[in-house]
């Protein structure tokens, strides 16, 4: 059997390949915070509550188109879920393409992701 926290981020994972903003945020608790350290190229943020989560999903989906988003090794404890991964995308407004290299780390209490912190790196590939 999956570990329950591992099964909400994956739902979570499923909607953002989607690109379904609203079954994304119906992942994540009312009072979640979600901080991104940022790369090399994307600037860093914090987004908290759904709305929060809502924008940073949806500056994404505009900003970008996802050619590969790829979660390639989980590792879980109770209720966290450390995700390692990889996506190549393509800046829709220049035509610049990306890769960048993840580590997100979750905490899940009672069905919803309640934190989310990612450490990325990137790079422009031709």
């Amino acid at each position: 059997m999956e570990n329950p926290a591992k099964t909400v981020v994956n739902k979570m994972f499923e909607a953002f390949s989607a690109g379904d903003v609203d079954k994304f945020v119906a992942t994540v608790s009312d009072d979640t915070l979600w901080i991104y350290h940022g790369t090399q190229i994307i600037p860093a943020g914090t987004f908290g509550k759904k709305e929060g989560v809502r924008t940073f999903f949806t500056n994404i989906m505009e900003r970008t188109e996802i050619i590969n988003f790829e979660p390639t090794q989980y590792i879980v404890e109770g209720n966290m879920v450390v995700v390692l991964g990889q996506e190549h995308q393509r800046v829709k407004r220049s035509g610049r393409e990306l890769k960048q290299k993840w580590v997100q780390i979750y905490t899940v209490e009672n069905g919803l992701i309640t934190r989310m912190e990612e450490f990325a790196t990137s790079e422009e590939v031709n």
